[in-house]
């Protein structure tokens, strides 16, 4: 049996209760990763399209699901190009959308990949293609590196980390994890329980990969592919990506007013979605015997047979989102990557 096949997804009864897939269903799975959500939903008949911008992920799974057929279509790209690859296979809507959000287990447990400082390997953080964290400490500006810490990482010291990783950067080039690792701790000391390398290695990656700015792109996305009834489903596994999808949730079923008492509330058109459960933690069984579900949260809504909403700035705004995810930097960096 292969790592992807001993690979056991968070919260999976959860997911398949929520996305409901059945025979005939058309289930979209971001990210495929090992393909443990694609696996259930195969058995549950539906026909599956996945998406992974990871090319190790997508060539795993054309091993692993080779017996799957025209069931099953693997797509290598970021499931922000969800629309626009599904509308190039002519395919209009969908039954269900499943995200699972953030870096894969597989991705971290692979040192050459530079997720994690727990070994060290070079610093990449990439999750398909595009530039790596060793590139973005070349050219990053102390002032922008700091925001990316603060806003990306929720770092307090932000500003003197920052200044401390381009010093010594300037002096010897950070081309590891290890590197990079024991200058927050030499900064930042071992005050608590947590490494003090853990918001820098977040707020990295994040950065790197865009991914508040896909997990937006894709919500909206599957907005307007999802048939009436249609389940949108969102696996999240720290603060930043929670509290984007709760969010977005809250506004697209009507929920939502102005996230601050200083903006007017958003008000107008009729719910796109409705929210008929409470979002879903994994229980102490789960968690012990895979401690990364500790930290995971299921959100679903289904979709209403009403128009898309419209996203203005506006709205935007209210959804609370980091600077940063919509700001020149950040899209100049994922387009040139």
């Amino acid at each position: 049996m292969t790592v992807a096949e001993k690979h056991v997804p968070v919260l999976l009864s959860e997911v398949m209760a929520a996305a409901e897939p059945g025979p005939g269903q058309r289930v979209v799975d971001l990210t495929f990763g090992a393909g443990g959500y694609t696996d259930a939903f195969l058995k549950a008949g539906a026909h599956v399209v996945a998406f992974d911008r990871d090319p190790s992920a997508i060539a795993a799974g054309k091993v692993r699901f080779a017996a799957a057929g025209d069931q099953l279509t693997l797509i290598e790209a970021p499931f922000d190009q969800l629309e626009a690859r599904l509308s190039d296979s002519g395919i209009a809507e969908v039954d269900a959308v499943v995200g699972d959000f953030g870096v894969s287990s597989m991705q971290l447990d692979e040192a050459a990949r530079g997720f994690s400082f727990m070994a060290d390997g070079p610093l990449d953080m990439r999750m398909g293609a595009g530039r790596s964290a060793a590139d973005l400490l070349d050219e990053v500006e102390e002032s922008d590196l700091a925001d990316i810490l603060y806003q990306y990482g929720e770092e307090r010291q932000s500003r003197r980390l920052a200044r401390r990783i381009l010093s010594a950067h300037q002096e010897s080039p950070l081309k590891t994890t290890g590197a990079l690792a024991a200058i927050a701790e030499e900064t930042l000391g071992k005050a608590s329980k947590t490494h003090p390398a853990t918001r820098l290695f977040q707020a990295l990656r994040i950065f790197v990969n865009d991914e508040l700015g896909q997990i937006l792109r894709v919500l909206m996305a599957a907005e307007r592919l999802l048939k009436a009834g249609g389940r949108l489903v969102a696996v999240s596994f720290h603060s930043l990506e929670d509290r984007l999808v709760k969010r977005f949730f809250s506004a697209a079923s009507g929920k939502g007013g102005a996230v601050s008492r200083h903006l007017p509330a958003i008000g107008g058109p009729e719910p796109s979605f409705s929210l008929p459960v409470k979002p879903q933690r994994a229980g102490e069984q789960e968690v012990a015997s895979n401690p990364r579900a500790r930290s995971a949260t299921v959100r679903s809504a289904v979709r209403t047979a009403a128009q898309p909403l419209e996203w203005t700035r506006e709205r935007l705004r209210g959804l609370g989102l980091p600077p940063l995810v919509l700001s020149p930097y950040q899209q100049s960096w994922s387009t040139l990557s």
